[in-house]
């Protein structure tokens, strides 16, 4: 028999009711909730190894488990309550693919609810991997796939917000940062203390300023060093300057103008921190690694965090004792694709025979 101990007596309602003392809501604000947030910390001993560092302790926060399978839900619920507050009955967004169905997802929530709450979303033709275009489909959103890149798609619903009525549910929506930033609470409470970095994928730039966001306002003393890596075809805050044709497989981070720039440079910079950029070979491996030596399965852009780590401890930027914590941003069934592109194994077959099969299975 389960101790009742053992069991929370408190069920998970979402962040919205579990951190609404630090959010901007009321109670005219109506919650539309997936349950989001809650996400597991899991430590990865193979990664902690791997680095290289003395003592150091490396734990991944799997922001894949989130309803939709991607972070934006934590921001999404925040978005579209805020919206129907102001009594909207649209939304709208451009999407690499995981904010868009995180919005359609939302809406169709709102509507279960008994809201009108339309939903339409803008993605870069043929740069958006299927399991995510596939959900806002399926989620019933009006799906327009651009022929352009992301910050092409983000320009027309800017100039389509500023016509007609509808509201803007990407990370300049200041609403999308503050759900997104309790993941930086859940990650202090899951490991007890603030940790010593953060690892964070870095595309359009609203996460890393979620996360310095959340850990300035969790009330303690000590802040991790924020580190933040884009893939270097797409590495606009590197180099400094726009990237016109952002080229990467990682297409979660595939942005040449990030909406978040500025404020992505001062988290890096007021946390003592720093932005690099990581090769999408290096993403890919870390990709592998993830999968096959922790058994953690991610979409390529969250690969980015952990790459990103790899390459610092090798240029010793990475501190002995550390505690460090790399966010995995989507789930790795986004992108099935690349997957079985990246995988080292071999699909076989075989005739129904007990001894070929075995054969072919090295007994």
């Amino acid at each position: 028999m389960i101790s009742k101990s053992t069991i929370s007596t408190r069920p998970w309602n979402g962040i919205i009711d579990c951190y609404r003392t630090y959010l901007p809501v009321s109670d005219k604000t109506p919650v539309i909730t997936l349950n989001e947030g809650n996400t597991p910390l899991i430590f990865a001993p193979h990664i902690s190894k791997l680095c290289n560092i003395p003592g150091l302790s490396v734990y991944l926060k799997v922001e894949g488990a989130n309803p939709t399978g991607s972070f934006k839900d934590r921001g999404m619920t925040m978005a579209v309550s805020k919206s129907l507050e102001e009594k909207s009955k649209a939304i709208i967004c451009a999407s690499t693919g995981n904010t868009s169905a995180s919005a359609a997802a939302y809406a169709a929530r709102a509507r279960a609810n008994g809201y009108k709450m339309d939903c339409f979303v803008l993605v870069p033709k043929g740069y958006v991997a299927l399991g995510k275009l596939s959900q806002a489909m399926i989620y019933g959103a009006k799906v327009v796939q651009v022929k352009g890149n992301f910050d092409e798609a983000l320009k027309l619903v800017k100039s389509i917000v500023e016509k007609y009525p509808v509201t803007l549910v990407n990370s300049v929506n200041p609403f999308r940062i503050e759900g997104q930033k309790t993941a930086a609470f859940e990650v202090c409470e899951q490991l007890g203390r603030v940790p010593d970095v953060l690892a964070i994928p870095v595309g359009n730039a609203g996460n890393i300023t979620a996360y310095w966001k959340g850990f300035c306002e969790y009330g303690k003393s000590d802040r991790p060093k924020m580190i933040g890596f884009q893939a270097s075809g797409a590495a606009p805050i590197v180099l400094n300057k726009i990237v016109e044709k952002p080229e990467t497989i990682a297409t979660a981070i595939r942005i040449g103008n990030p909406a978040s720039w500025k404020q992505a440079v001062n988290a890096a910079s007021e946390s003592g921190g720093f932005i690099d950029m990581v090769s999408d070979e290096e993403i890919i491996e870390a990709y592998k690694t993830l999968h096959q030596m922790e058994g953690i399965a991610c979409e390529p852009a969250s690969a980015a965090s952990v790459a990103g780590l790899i390459k610092s401890a090798k240029a010793k930027k990475i501190q002995p004792e550390s505690t460090v914590v790399c966010v995995l941003t989507g789930n790795g069934l986004k992108d099935p694709d690349t997957a079985i592109k990246s995988s080292s194994q071999e699909s076989l077959e075989i005739e129904a025979d007990l001894n070929k099969i075995a054969k072919s299975l090295g007994f």
